[in-house]
């Protein structure tokens, strides 16, 4: 049977909400703003689930920052895909996962540019096996589809089962519980009171791959 891995990309695979912290505070000390505007920024964000164009109108209304919103947006974009960073041993996880068998693949939602320079400047593109991003393929999880985009491009099917890691309790939780995967919940805190019931529930992205790792071990 072939054992099948869908890993999320932001807040699993790699620390999106460090990037974006990281991100704020160099744009707040270009544009003479203090920390308050820093707490602020960070807490409108949303763990990235506030839409971008919302969040630079947001912030030229409450800071008289200047420039045009794409534009903005576009900056900000180009610095993410920088800060964006994978671990080694994350890297090296997914390695061994493929290396005992398994089919990896990522299902992240986002914009399509955004999210592929992420993949590709981490290195994750040389380690999963293959990665379906919403804004290219024109369906968001929760829906069936880009996880099934994803498992086909693996060499694998849903319907043989597998496994489903990421932080939303939604569109990664219940989103692979719906279509029949096991799921590993990455809890960092940011969903207090919306906990899912997944499978298992670790802090980060390591401890999934060795409970995938002691599963194939167990077998």
């Amino acid at each position: 049977m072939t054992r099948l891995a869908l890993f999320d990309l932001d807040n699993t695979l790699i620390d999106r909400d460090g990037a974006f912290r990281r991100w704020v505070e160099e744009f707040a000390d270009d544009h003479g703003l203090g920390a308050e505007a820093v707490e602020r920024l960070v807490a409108l964000d949303g763990h990235g689930y506030l839409p971008r164009e919302t969040l630079f109108a947001r912030a030229k209304e409450d800071f008289g920052i200047d420039g045009d919103v794409d534009d903005l947006r576009a900056a900000y974009g180009r610095r993410m895909s920088d800060l964006a960073h994978c671990p080694q041993e994350v890297r090296d996880g997914l390695i061994r996962l493929r290396t005992t068998g398994w089919r990896v693949a990522i299902v992240t939602n986002g914009q399509a540019d955004h999210q592929l320079d992420k993949i590709r400047r981490t290195g994750l593109d040389e380690v999963v096996h293959a990665w379906a991003v919403s804004g290219a393929e024109g369906v968001r999880k929760p829906d069936r589809g880009l996880f099934e985009i994803a498992a086909s491009r693996a060499g694998a099917s849903l319907d043989a089962g597998g496994w489903m890691i990421g932080d939303h309790p939604v569109r990664d939780v219940a989103g692979g519980r719906a279509i029949g995967l096991a799921t590993i919940w990455i809890d960092q805190g940011a969903w207090a009171g919306q906990e899912p019931a997944s499978d298992h529930t670790v802090a980060d992205v390591t401890e999934a791959i060795g409970i995938l790792l002691s599963e194939e071990d167990g077998r």
